[in-house]
């Protein structure tokens, strides 16, 4: 009985020194499981048509759905980017996109179409990522007059002063998980 009772002991030291080691040293597939990109062949041409960062598109994807394609915000945001309805027939007509119904934001291809193309368009308007992002979920029209106050009062403009803890909470999660998947994901491309 007692040798059991060691041997169990033993196994236990055993699997929590593999686990630590896991933890602490992230082997390329653990960090995989936890970042993982859902709908690559979609985002990636996407990506690449607008001249957006894939791994930007996926960060925003994590954070607004967790890759959930039916998600619906209590704003009224759906799909995976998250987009609104109003955006969404807004960016549809921009791009000429037949059949357009708010219903099709569930889609991921037709998500991802307009939510990277309206990336786009806010990295051509705002020239600092966070500024993109801050945008991205709070309205571009927030984002110009928070800067207009900024420049008028000489202050040089930072996302931590921005006057919605929301934004400023997303703009720091979805950053994060921009660095996290271009530093797992990038390494076998260099």
């Amino acid at each position: 009985m007692i040798y059991k009772k060691r041997f169990c002991c033993i196994l236990l030291a055993i699997l929590l020194v593999i686990l630590v080691a896991i933890i602490i040293f992230q082997p390329r597939w653990l960090q995989r499981l936890l970042y993982p990109i859902h709908h690559e062949e979609i985002i990636f041409p996407c990506a690449d048509k607008f001249g957006v960062d894939p791994y930007l598109v996926t960060a925003v994807i994590r954070v607004e759905s967790k890759f959930f394609p039916k998600a619906l915000s209590p704003m009224g945001a759906r799909g995976l980017m998250q987009i609104m309805p109003e955006t969404g027939q807004w960016v549809a007509e921009e791009m000429s996109l037949a059949d357009f119904t708010p219903d099709r934001l569930y889609e991921p291809e037709i998500n991802i179409l307009i939510g990277v193309w309206y990336l786009a368009s806010l990295q051509q308007e705002f020239a600092e990522l966070k500024m993109v992002l801050a945008a991205y979920n709070s309205g571009g029209g927030n984002v110009k007059r928070w800067l207009a106050t900024q420049e008028s009062i000489g202050r040089a403009p930072k996302i931590a002063d921005f006057p919605f803890p929301e934004t400023r909470s997303y703009v720091a999660k979805v950053l994060n998980n921009y660095h996290r998947y271009r530093e797992i994901y990038q390494k076998n491309t260099n």
